[in-house]
């Protein structure tokens, strides 16, 4: 998957948390995710887009930490979302999730990736 794909991937994941999130019930606690969710998804579409122009190594190590943090703060969302049961949406919340990990999975591939090069340089 080239970074273009990656953007596209990413992008597409924050659009579909965006949508979710509309299907949380209007109450006190449903009030309590979007912002949070939102917030930490389009920060990964983002934060990756910032790292697809990383100036160097050591640039592009600091910015991919930033899209994994987020990455990971989005999945804990969904799980809290999840485990409160305050949604019946399991096979909904199921992908989302899997999505989260497979995408903080690629991008902790790319930091090890670069970290190895890095190494074997000096």
């Amino acid at each position: 998957m080239d970074n273009k794909e990656l953007q596209i991937r990413t992008k597409k994941f924050a659009l579909e948390i965006i949508r979710f999130v509309e299907l949380l019930p209007n109450n006190r606690v449903g009030w309590t995710f979007p912002d949070q969710i939102i917030r930490s998804s389009t920060s990964v579409a983002a934060n990756y887009r910032a790292v697809c122009r990383a100036k160097s190594d050591r640039d592009f190590i600091n910015k991919i930490g930033t899209v994994i943090e987020e990455a990971d703060e989005t999945l804990f969302w969904l799980e809290m979302i999840e485990e409160s049961e305050i949604l019946k949406q399991e096979s909904k919340i199921l992908s989302l999730k899997q999505e989260a990990n497979e995408l903080t999975a690629i991008f902790v591939s790319s930091i090890k990736t670069i970290k190895n090069r890095l190494n074997h340089k000096s």
